[in-house]
């Protein structure tokens, strides 16, 4: 595994990721937080994004914000579906978007509690979709990336997949499972894809409000975030396949 990426590779980075030419670029949980900014920002360098997320009303509202939107194919989608997953994957072959790279960014977090008083629902959810919404996505896609003979998996951690903290042990459990699956993965891949784990860092976003409340607004934005997080996916090769990144 390569060592981390750091702050004095920046200008490397962009210039791999500005060498590679436009990609098609899935991201799962594209309509909100993370995954919208992203989308917009990799729309802005003149890739195709192709994604999905749960609200209607805010795939449309990244539809109507996005650059080119005609180049782009965003659609309401729950990875939590395996059936839903297998439809997205059927349409983009037809469409002819099979991505170069996977974003498995769809996410939730448990409301703060102790581990023995998180509801068996909240429970369920976190866990259906943090790890088995990315294997859904990994299930459909990788056989169309092995066809390919080329692509790259990134499955979003957390710093809380390489630590813990009280109170969000579902979401810290979900994500050590991204870090040990995302290795397994690597492990298996044919020549020409790698799978990594990649930690956003701590962001501004409605999930990291859910934990740190009002402290949340003392961290970097979305915006702020998402050319940083665009430039480093870019500039991935399979040499760093079943590496733990941070952005």
């Amino acid at each position: 595994m390569t060592a981390p990426k750091s702050g004095g590779g920046r200008g490397v980075a962009a210039s791999r990721a500005a060498a590679a030419g436009p990609r098609t670029v899935l991201i799962t949980g594209v309509s909100r937080g993370l995954g919208r900014a992203l989308a917009l920002e990799l729309a802005r360098r003149g890739h195709a994004v192709v994604g999905c997320g749960r609200s209607a009303e805010h795939v449309r509202s990244l539809e109507a914000e996005i650059a080119t939107p005609a180049r782009h194919f965003l659609t309401v989608a729950d990875v939590r579906s395996d059936g839903n997953v297998a439809e997205l994957a059927k349409t983009l072959v037809e469409k002819k978007q099979v991505p170069d790279i996977i974003v498995n960014n769809a996410g939730t977090i448990n409301k703060n509690n102790k581990t023995w008083n998180v509801p068996v629902e909240e429970f369920d959810t976190v866990v259906d979709t943090n790890i088995k919404g990315t294997a859904n996505v990994l299930r459909h896609f990788i056989p169309l990336m092995i066809e390919k003979k080329h692509g790259i998996i990134i499955n979003l951690s957390s710093g809380w997949g390489r630590s813990a903290a009280a109170e969000v042990a579902p979401y810290c459990a979900s994500k050590w499972a991204i870090e040990g699956l995302t290795r397994s993965l690597a492990k298996e891949l044919p020549p020409g894809l790698a799978a990594i784990a990649l930690s956003p860092g701590v962001v501004n976003t409605d999930m990291l409000n859910s934990c740190f409340g009002s402290s949340a607004a003392l961290y970097q934005s979305t915006e702020q975030w998402a050319p940083k997080a665009a430039t480093m996916i870019l500039s991935l090769s399979l040499d760093d396949n079943g590496a733990s990144l941070t952005v």
